[in-house]
């Protein structure tokens, strides 16, 4: 797994507990880490985040209802205990081996190939308090956009996609170099939506991860890194 560049950041860890996301928010459930037996333990709960990113998701869904009055932001996974982050690494890793024809337990080139495009998109589950993967601070949140029947929108491509498709601007590049009109209509109105969803996010204080459309932060390494600041202000919930 690769290294990222915030985690040289200091935390300054603000100490506000964990909470339940607000009433007002909608919930992609059945959680689908939840369905696979991670292990979040007894009182371990996906719809949990630090109070001031609650808000921001909020204020985020008020600023996408004056242009889109019957859409709603969906939540999909919000804190990830270190122990769901290595269990969902593993499970990526594995998944993306046998879609290929690959033994995930063997060693081999093509196996390190799926190591490292995994890492482009899932933290490692680091035990370091001073390099603590986004979710497992409980200021990381992924989420998409739904109608106003709690059904997701497409955006292009699921969650958690692995490769090129899931990066933010993935689909304004390909309108540009397809020739089928129909196709390249559908490819702007992914990506239409998905940088409506940054929008909404960034005037809320979020920054969005580079390769993921789905991953936004308020105050970790992560969101500290892209805006400037000094240190973060929330480290991992323990």
């Amino acid at each position: 797994m690769s290294t990222r560049p915030w985690t040289a950041i200091p935390i300054h860890d603000a100490g506000q507990p964990l909470e339940p996301l607000p009433g007002a928010l909608v919930r992609l459930e059945p959680h689908p880490y939840v369905a696979l037996r991670a292990p979040y333990g007894e009182s371990g709960s996906p719809f949990r985040l630090r109070p001031e990113v609650n808000r921001r998701l909020l204020q985020a869904q008020q600023l996408l209802r004056q242009s889109q009055p019957h859409w709603a932001l969906a939540i999909f996974d919000g804190w990830r205990p270190l122990a769901v982050q290595a269990f969902m690494v593993d499970h990526s890793i594995i998944s993306s081996c046998r879609e290929r024809g690959i033994d995930p337990g063997q060693a081999s080139p093509e196996r390190e190939a799926v190591v490292a495009e995994v890492g482009r998109f899932w933290a490692p589950p680091n035990a370091d308090p001073a390099a603590p993967p986004p979710h497992s601070t409980g200021a990381a949140v992924d989420l998409t956009l739904a109608d106003n029947e709690g059904e997701p929108l497409e955006m292009g491509s699921a969650i958690d996609a692995i490769g090129v498709v899931s990066e933010p601007d993935h689909f304004l590049r390909a309108s540009q170099q397809c020739g089928d009109r129909q196709l390249q209509a559908r490819y702007l109105l992914w990506h239409q939506r998905r940088s409506l969803l940054r929008d909404v996010m960034d005037q809320a204080g979020f920054v969005q991860h580079p390769n993921e459309w789905w991953h936004f932060s308020w105050g970790d390494q992560l969101w500290a890194w892209r805006r400037g600041e000094p240190a973060a202000r929330f480290g991992r919930v323990r």
